[in-house]
């Protein structure tokens, strides 16, 4: 079926200041962009959209939203198809549940099930299932780093553990523990303390992760960009291979719109890493 208008999707919470901006330019970039919405879960939010490149090379990237785990749609990142799908990258544009009605671990669960239909699907829509990469901005980042780094969970959602080549998290967040530099504890978390650390991808590295390409904006929330540093440092002493890259002239939401612009930092890294 086609996107979704963004009317049709149930309430969200109010956006903060920030969030109305984002909206606003994800809306205006995004616009007519077209793609395929495929569901995997009852839930609205539980769906992805596919953007098939014209001319496909077999990559895919699957790009979850962010939007403090309260807010998004997975319609906002289609502004990302257009120079991905003509480096011939399929891209996918994955949803997942919202705070307050769903708490951590069901945010979690989503990006594992729509990693799950990709894999199972994307062959239909010229992807290989052997050659997929996963991102996400803010919260989609922090989805993204959490399955990086943790083993197990492969197997229960089906996903074969060696599909996934690897993880480029833009702006994302790494640390829920005390000190971690937010100004407050977000609300998926909900209030059982040990989620703090269970959620923290750089508290819960397992073993040797695969190859990471963690960006982030020289203006982005300081907390960001301290603990992306750390989550590099982090991942390199665990053995992965590490490409890092702070972005200059962006703050948090630039930082997002700039993995579109063929001639910025991001697009051309993000290409070579996936090669």
């Amino acid at each position: 079926m086609p996107l979704r208008r963004y009317e049709d999707y149930p309430p969200q919470e109010p956006f903060s200041p920030i969030g109305e901006v984002f909206h606003a330019r994800a809306r205006e970039l995004s616009a007519g962009i077209e793609g395929n919405s495929f569901s995997y879960g009852p839930s609205p939010y539980q769906e992805v959209a596919v953007f098939p490149a014209a001319d496909p090379d077999g990559r895919v990237l699957v790009f979850m939203h962010g939007g403090g785990w309260t807010n998004g749609y997975k319609e906002w990142m289609a502004f990302m198809a257009p120079p991905l799908n003509e480096a011939g990258v399929t891209f996918v544009s994955a949803d997942y549940r919202l705070s307050p009605a769903n708490l951590w671990p069901d945010g979690r669960n989503d990006a594992a099930a729509a990693l799950a239909w990709v894999h199972a699907n994307i062959a239909d829509h010229g992807g290989d299932p052997e050659r997929i990469y996963v991102g996400g901005h803010s919260a989609g980042g922090h989805y993204a780093a959490w399955l990086a780094v943790r083993d197990g969970w492969q197997e229960g959602a089906g996903v074969p553990d060696n599909v996934i080549k690897g993880y480029l998290p833009v702006s994302g967040v790494y640390d829920f523990t005390p000190g971690n530099g937010m100004p407050q504890k977000p609300r998926f978390l909900g209030d059982d303390p040990a989620t703090e650390i269970k959620a923290s991808p750089l508290h819960t590295i397992a073993g040797t992760p695969p190859p990471f390409f963690v960006a982030w904006g020289d203006d982005d929330f300081p907390q960001l960009m301290k603990q992306a540093c750390q989550m590099v440092d982090a991942l390199k002493a665990a053995g992965t291979a590490v490409t890092a890259l702070e972005m200059a002239g962006c703050d948090h939401a630039q930082a997002s719109f700039v993995c579109a612009d063929p001639a910025g930092p991001w697009l051309p890294v993000a290409l070579a890493f996936m090669r």
